[in-house]
């Protein structure tokens, strides 16, 4: 029996008492290899039910050792936000020149918690799960998306109480139709975390010192994205203060202060710049995950 010996065959051939049997070899596929984008994040959608699982988990489990519970999801931004308005609006005078200051400040410092905590937790989410990726097979990208999930239910409720402060703070707001904006605002703040935590998971998985680094990362952004002042009463570059508001989250702070507190409807160009970094930040974030998803079990086991 003549025997192929090109590299590329798909089909071998074995003798038996009973023939030849011809056997195709190219559909077989290592055990643990990375599918194809489509394949994975179909396969990420399949497991959607363990990550709605994991998060309402987490949420509940949150806290649980403390007396308040989870009322501490409300009173750590509280507390946070007094702290940086007698620091910043006191001792510092930010305050001056910014209409209603507290509402201001209460907006900065409860939206930007949450994208800060968000990514936090979010990019440990393999190194804090050892066990789940050791003893299952499937998309590691489920348990940074579960993290980030489970962030946004905990959001819901400080979100909330963040709308209650700006109504109960002098002085009060009236609502329009402005206030519906919060809703794509926050979408797309979700969007742009949910890239940030992909990249970083990715990172930290690696080189796990990087999480240090983060938290110092987090805190420059925090500093240059307006949370504690008003960009346009200290800087009179117009070039430094145009790349200024080119950071994404200034412009989801921006877009909110604009709607809740002083009835102007956000330009085009604010939401454009917003939607442009958390659309590309989420295709480059699913993608770098994606490619070192085989390799990502593995390191984060160790």
């Amino acid at each position: 029996m003549a025997k192929s010996t090109r590299p590329d065959v798909t089909d071998t051939t074995a003798a038996s008492s009973a023939g030849t049997v011809s056997v195709r070899m190219d559909g077989l596929r290592r055990v643990g290899a990375r599918p194809g984008i489509g394949n994975y994040l179909r396969r990420l959608w399949e497991v959607r039910h363990f990550i709605a699982y994991e998060a309402r988990v987490s949420v509940g489990a949150q806290n649980r050792e403390h007396r308040l519970g989870n009322i501490w999801l409300v009173l750590t931004p509280i507390l946070n936000g007094a702290t940086y308005f007698l620091i910043f609006g006191v001792l510092l005078g930010t305050s001056r020149g910014v209409e209603n200051f507290l509402g201001f400040l209460t907006i900065g410092v409860f939206m930007f918690m949450f994208t800060s905590r968000t990514i936090i937790q979010g990019a440990n989410a393999l190194n804090s799960k050892n066990n789940v990726v050791e003893a299952f097979n499937f998309p590691r990208i489920a348990l940074p998306v579960s993290s980030v999930l489970k962030e946004t239910l905990t959001y819901a409720i400080t979100l909330v109480t963040m709308l209650v402060l700006v109504l109960a703070i002098p002085p009060l707001e009236v609502i329009t139709w402005r206030w519906l904006l919060i809703i794509p605002v926050v979408v797309l703040q979700l969007v742009l975390i949910v890239g940030l935590v992909l990249l970083f998971a990715r990172v930290v998985s690696k080189v796990r010192d990087f999480a240090q680094v983060l938290t110092f990362a987090l805190r420059i952004w925090m500093y240059g994205s307006g949370v504690f002042y008003s960009f346009e009463n200290i800087v009179s570059n117009p070039a430094v203060l145009a790349i200024l508001e080119f950071n994404p989250m200034h412009q989801v702070l921006n877009i909110t202060r604009n709607s809740l507190l002083y009835g102007v409807t956000p330009e085009w160009s604010q939401w454009l710049i917003l939607a442009s970094w958390a659309i590309g930040l989420l295709i480059i974030g699913t993608v770098v995950f994606w490619r070192a998803d085989e390799s990502l079990g593995r390191d984060a086991s160790r």
